[in-house]
């Protein structure tokens, strides 16, 4: 028998409809593509701008990391430094497509997102 474990942190990519329904009872950090509001209730939460284009982690034109990958590095710090609720899970809210492209983009490309998260 062959066992897996993966502790990386499981992110569901989900409509701004069916968010509520997404939701779990507890547990469940939100990432959202700006201008989403957060709704009530929810506990921790991080956005970004989705309009940018999505390039790879570090390259020419933007040698930085994308907004959708800060915006991770945000709940993940959070976490670890237990300065809000305990999330199990990412539950990432995107309008457009160029905020779905860039998230993943940073599931897919940057490092420091692949070591802590997975596509659920």
């Amino acid at each position: 028998m062959r066992w897996s474990l993966d502790a990386r942190i499981p992110l569901r990519l989900v409509r701004p409809a069916d968010l509520l329904a997404a939701m779990p009872a507890s547990g469940a950090a939100l990432l959202l593509e700006a201008p989403l509001a957060v709704p009530p209730g929810a506990g921790i939460s991080a956005s970004f701008d989705g309009r940018g284009a999505a390039h790879l982690a570090g390259c020419a034109c933007c040698t930085g990391r994308s907004a959708a990958a800060q915006a991770l590095d945000q709940l993940f710090q959070a976490r670890v430094r237990n300065a809000g609720a305990w999330f199990d899970c990412v539950l990432a809210v995107t309008t457009t497509d160029s905020g779905r492209a860039q998230l993943h983009l940073a599931l897919a490309e940057d490092s420091l997102t692949r070591a802590r998260f997975r596509p659920a």
